[in-house]
């Protein structure tokens, strides 16, 4: 562990109190063409840089936290949730914490109402004392005026530890020498104005941001399109794309790529490394249901948990069902991928909320098959799965049926192709243990690995016959 390693990673930033009121919606409203939600759940827990300083903690990290609080019922409640976890340095609040209430139905915010608001005071001795003996800073600023009361102290950091600074568009510019920027795509596109949404338009962008604030680096992140990575200095910028496609609550994410981040820049690595994990961790983040994911906080202790990464297939199993989702899972050979596993594993995802794959191993395929099979081993069979968009998850089994593994992974929906029935399927009767359900989708017609693979060996063969 480096010097720095061991100093604690100083957050500075503005705490929110996040509010969830989640339930189902099956009715309007008799005076006007709006949703009834009948609440199931109401939860809240620290957003904006509470968020980020809980996530940070995680693994052990040391992390203080200097932040704006007050004597407001919503400053206890994050006090609660964040003393355990990080070390709090306050800075005095005039008048009361922010708190920002998302009403969701069937797993979508329906609105957000926001209410509170203060200003924060002078710094304290203890937020400068803090900020001189950080081995890293990262700044999370939500604009409500905790980064601008601390500016000088910051840009006396970054000349001596790296600095990341997460902006938002009502707080104040990255002061020089930040080691990294992190924009979004409407913060870039707000302070670089323009209507092209094009990477190399956000390349420009972020080069320009870095000459403007003299950073070493302007991380531009772009949703589902991955992170553009500029220097002032370099023409051409690094993309870093997403791992996969992850489908859950996308609050928070921010929070957790600025976080993890910061957290690699401690550890010494270089901003490229830096953003690769962050991108990484966003995703797994989303999956496992965002902020809102009841899972993230233990309402117990207040503790974050992490959050499972999504090539677990069992871990992101238990995340979506954990948030209401549905769990698909097909199963097969796979062996030459075509056409028709394509068509097949497209349906299947579309069913449910993620999508398992399970395959057999060699020694599976080989049994079943016969002598020569498989063609592809199975790690490069999973490899070659786990990289389709509509793949989530791959799993492996020895057995000569899953039924095993379906028992370990409870999958909501089993999913096969059209060329068996659910009379051939043994695992439709394990689905039953549960309550799951056994379906049958439409096949592509005429495509199957072993018609692949005698066209393969017709065309090797010199008489042009196996």
């Amino acid at each position: 562990m480096t010097a720095r390693a061991r100093q604690p990673l100083v957050i500075v930033g503005d705490v929110l109190l996040d509010r969830d009121v989640a339930g189902t919606a099956s009715r309007l409203t008799p005076d006007a063409p709006a949703p009834v939600v009948d609440a199931t759940a109401d939860r809240t827990r620290p957003g904006g840089a509470g968020l980020a300083a809980a996530l940070a903690a995680r693994g052990g990290r040391r992390v203080t936290l200097v932040t704006a609080l007050g004597d407001d019922p919503a400053s206890d409640t994050v006090r609660r949730a964040l003393r355990r976890l990080v070390r709090l340095v306050e800075i005095p609040l005039t008048g009361t914490l922010p708190v920002k209430t998302r009403i969701i139905a069937g797993g979508r915010p329906l609105v957000r109402v926001d209410h509170g608001g203060g200003s924060p005071g002078e710094p304290t001795e203890p937020a400068r004392a803090a900020l001189e003996q950080a081995g890293t800073v990262l700044v999370a600023d939500y604009g409500q005026g905790t980064a601008r009361s601390l500016r000088d102290q910051l840009g006396r950091a970054a000349r001596s530890v790296p600095l990341l600074w997460d902006p938002h568009p009502r707080g104040p510019e990255p002061v020089a020498g930040a080691r990294l920027v992190t924009p979004n795509a409407a913060e870039a596109s707000a302070l670089c104005p323009g209507d092209d949404q094009s990477l190399r338009a956000y390349a420009r962008r972020g080069t320009r941001l870095a000459a403007r604030w003299k950073a070493a680096a302007v991380a531009v992140t772009l949703g589902e399109r991955g992170v553009l990575l500029a220097r002032a200095d370099v023409d051409t910028p690094m993309l870093m794309p997403v791992p996969y496609r992850a489908t859950g609550d996308p609050c928070g994410a921010g929070d957790c790529f600025a976080a993890t981040a910061a957290g690699a820049l401690a550890d010494g690595a270089l901003p490229e490394e830096a953003v690769q994990r962050a991108v990484a961790e966003a995703a797994d983040f989303v999956a496992a249901g965002g902020a809102g994911n009841g899972a993230l906080w233990n309402t117990a202790s207040s503790e974050p948990v992490r959050p499972a990464r999504e090539s677990d297939p069992f871990a992101l199993a238990e995340a979506v069902r954990a948030r209401g989702g549905t769990v698909v899972a097909t199963g097969g050979c796979f062996d030459l991928l075509h056409a028709g596993h394509v068509g097949l594993l497209e349906n299947a995802r579309g069913i449910g909320d993620c999508l398992i794959v399970c395959i057999n191993s060699d020694a599976s395929v080989a049994r079943l098959k016969g002598p020569g099979r498989p063609l592809v081993r199975a790690a490069d069979r999973a490899r070659v799965l786990a990289g389709l968009c509509s793949v989530d998850a791959v799993a492996v089994f020895s057995e000569d049926s899953p039924q095993e593994l379906l028992r370990r992974l409870r999958p909501d929906v089993w999913v096969k192709g059209g060329d068996y029935s659910l009379d051939d399927l043994p695992e439709a009767e394990t689905l039953h243990e549960w309550g799951g359900q056994a379906l049958i989708l439409p096949y592509l017609d005429g495509r199957s690995t072993t018609a692949l693979a005698r066209r393969a060996a017709r065309a090797a063969a010199p008489d042009g016959r196996p």
